[in-house]
C-alpha cells in the first residue's frame, strides 16, 4: 500500500508524515469509536466528527486516513463528507451471510436430528480451525455436545475435513503448516499424505467422517454447505456414540447429511461447485 501523502484540503488539516506506529489499544479504541459514528450517521464531516468524538481534528484525521487507507471509510472531496467503505460492508456482508446460514440452518438441522435420532450440528471455519455455531441435541441420554464457539482442530473433526476437503493442494498444505496434525487419539490421521488421500475420497463421495479421531466412541458424519459462488463456508453434521453409528449406517446417515447441506445450501441462494 502505497504512503499516505497529506495535502491542505478544504476541511482537512495539514498533517504531517509521521514513522510512528499507531498501533496501540488507545488508538485502536478511537478507530473503532470513528468507524461506529460514521456508520450511524451515514456520512460526516472531519469537524462534526472532532466534536461528536470529542477528539482534536488533528487526530480525527490522521485515524480517518487510516481506516481510508484499509477500506473502511471514504472520503468525498466535493462534498468534504465521511462515509463507510467498501472493506466495512464486506465484512458486514460476512457477518450477514453467517446469520442467513445459521438462521435458515436451523429447522432443517432440526429436521435432521428427527431423522436420525442423533446430535445435528453446524459450523464455520475460522482462522484455521472450525467452529460450532449451532446444534440441535438429541433426546437421547448420551449425546455428542459441542457449546456454541467451541472451537475444534479442523483434521479431527467431521464439518472440518469436509471444509479441507475443497482447498486446492496449496491451500492444504499451507493450512497444515499453519496448525500441525495433532493426535488426539489411535485414529487421528495426523500424516500429511494420509490426510491428502482422506481429502480425495470426501470429494468423491461428498461427505466426511470423523470416525473416533477427536474422542474415542464418538463418530460423526458431515458434508459442507455453499454460498452463490460454490465455496464451502459451513458444515453439517450428526454425531453421537459409535454404538449408535455403526458402518452399517454411515453411508445412509452419509446421504441424509448431504442432502440437508444441499437443503441449507438452495435456502441461502448457494450452488454447488
Amino acid at each position: 500500500m502505497s504512503d499516505t501523502v497529506f495535502t491542505r484540503t478544504r476541511g482537512r488539516p495539514r498533517g504531517r508524515p509521521t514513522n510512528k506506529p499507531a498501533s496501540n489499544v488507545k488508538a485502536l479504541e478511537r478507530a473503532l469509536i470513528l468507524l461506529q459514528t460514521v456508520a450511524e450517521a451515514d456520512s460526516m464531516s472531519l469537524t462534526d466528527l472532532s466534536q461528536r468524538a470529542g477528539m482534536p481534528a488533528s487526530t480525527v484525521h490522521r485515524l480517518l486516513v487510516t481506516l481510508q487507507n484499509f477500506g473502511y471509510l471514504e472520503f468525498n472531496e466535493e462534498s468534504q463528507l465521511w462515509t463507510i467503505g467498501v472493506e466495512a460492508f464486506r465484512i458486514g456482508g460476512s457477518f450477514a451471510r453467517r446469520i442467513k446460514v445459521v438462521e435458515a440452518g436451523r429447522p432443517i438441522l432440526r429436521a435432521l436430528m428427527e431423522r436420525t435420532g442423533e446430535t445435528a450440528n453446524m459450523a464455520i471455519a475460522d482462522d484455521g480451525d472450525v467452529v460450532f455455531v449451532s446444534q440441535v441435541e438429541t433426546h437421547e441420554p448420551i449425546r455428542a455436545f459441542h457449546r456454541p464457539g467451541t472451537r475444534a482442530h479442523m483434521h479431527a473433526s467431521g464439518i472440518g475435513k469436509a471444509l479441507l476437503a475443497h482447498m486446492d493442494g496449496a491451500g492444504l498444505d499451507s493450512w497444515m503448516a499453519k496448525k500441525g496434525l495433532p493426535t488426539y487419539t489411535l485414529n487421528t490421521i495426523a500424516d500429511p499424505d494420509a490426510l491428502r488421500s482422506e481429502m480425495a475420497a470426501i470429494r468423491e463421495r461428498g461427505w466426511a467422517i470423523d470416525n473416533e479421531e477427536r474422542t474415542l466412541g464418538m463418530r460423526c458424519v458431515a458434508a459442507p454447505v455453499y454460498n452463490e459462488y460454490g465455496e464451502a463456508i459451513a458444515g453439517v453434521s450428526v454425531s453421537g456414540p459409535t454404538v449408535r453409528i455403526p458402518d452399517s449406517v454411515l453411508t445412509e446417515y452419509g446421504v441424509l447429511v448431504r442432502q440437508t447441506a444441499d437443503e441449507i445450501t438452495r435456502s441461502i441462494g448457494g450452488a454447488a461447485p
